[in-house]
């Protein structure tokens, strides 16, 4: 069975990296952009990064643009856009599209994995997916659901 450590995704600077380097530890993966209305979220998911990385979590962020063109065209403004103002410090990945016939095979295996709740498709900016340790997805939030609601799922994961 396929696992999201199978994949490969683009840093900022294009190079590819294997999520295979993830291989035992729990993820939270979201689709982010620099310019929606929930983007403070960032703030939450730094949050839960900070409490919860030396116990092994990873969260992976990918800006898209696919929503209301929200994302910097340049993938450095939207790196530094979210150090500066949110002090990410989580991995963050080259712009990608989430839906259509050009989503990222990342994607295109979360949504396979965890439908939401009308539609496979992903609605909006920073739809999240708990992965466990062995690269399966668990669960799949909305993009409202705020990052501390999701605590207590990634403590079961940890």
């Amino acid at each position: 069975m396929k696992t999201v450590y199978d994949f490969t995704v683009k840093k900022p600077n294009g190079e590819e990296k294997s999520l295979k380097e993830f291989e035992g530890k729990p993820l939270l993966i979201v689709n982010t952009a620099s310019k929606c209305g929930l983007t403070k979220q960032f703030s939450g998911l730094q949050e839960l990064y900070d409490r919860y990385k030396d116990e092994g979590l990873e969260i992976l962020g990918f800006p898209c643009s696919q929503f209301n063109d929200q994302e910097f065209d340049n993938i450095e403004e939207t790196t530094q856009f979210c150090q500066l103002n949110y002090g990410v410090s989580f991995p963050m990945f080259a712009k990608i599209d989430v839906n259509g016939e050009n989503a990222d095979p990342l994607f295109s295996h979360l949504k396979d994995q965890k439908k939401g709740l009308l539609s496979k498709e992903i609605k909006w900016n920073f739809t999240k997916f708990l992965i466990d340790k062995d690269g399966q997805v668990v669960k799949r939030y909305a993009p409202t659901t705020e990052p501390e609601k999701i605590d207590k799922d990634i403590k079961e994961q940890l």
